[in-house]
Order: structure tokens, then C-alpha cells, then sequence
């Protein structure tokens, strides 16, 4: 595993925890990439517009949400995610 890279705690516009999505490796990823062809990888991803951010976060803290969600900018709205 990479160490993470010291950075101005300025670029953190003030958050106060830092959470890594993933803990690879790119060797890791690119090992990955070759591997996930031949096995069922299935993604799964809610879409929530942008205006129903709060919506989203209220489904992850919820525990209702299956997948990942996927906040989506005016201009490609859509219609919210389930309730």
C-alpha cells in the first residue's frame, strides 16, 4: 500500500476527516482491470439530481441505499432517486 501524500491543509476546505475511496495500489488496479473480464463484476449506482444531494446522503445514512450514489449535474438531470 502507497503512503498518502502530504498535502496544505487549506486544500481540505476545512473537512476534518479524510476517507479513502479505494486502498490500492495502481499495480493493484491495473492487476484488477485484467482480472475483472472473467469474473461477474456487477456495479450497481443510484442517480440522484444534484438538487436532491441531501436526499442521497439521507438514503446512505438510512442504510436504503443499494450501490453507490451518483450525484448528476442540471444539465443531464433526471428524476430522484428512490425515497
Amino acid at each position: 500500500m502507497s503512503d498518502i501524500p502530504s498535502f496544505p491543509y487549506e486544500w481540505l476546505w476545512m473537512e476534518r476527516t479524510i476517507r479513502s475511496v479505494a486502498n490500492l495500489t495502481r499495480r493493484d488496479a491495473e492487476e484488477f482491470l485484467v482480472l475483472a473480464p472473467t469474473v461477474p463484476v456487477r456495479v450497481e449506482t443510484v442517480p440522484y439530481p444534484l438538487a436532491h444531494a441531501n436526499d442521497a446522503l439521507g438514503a446512505l445514512r438510512g442504510g436504503t441505499l443499494t450501490g453507490a450514489a451518483v450525484l448528476v449535474m442540471p444539465d443531464n438531470e433526471i428524476r430522484p432517486g428512490p425515497p
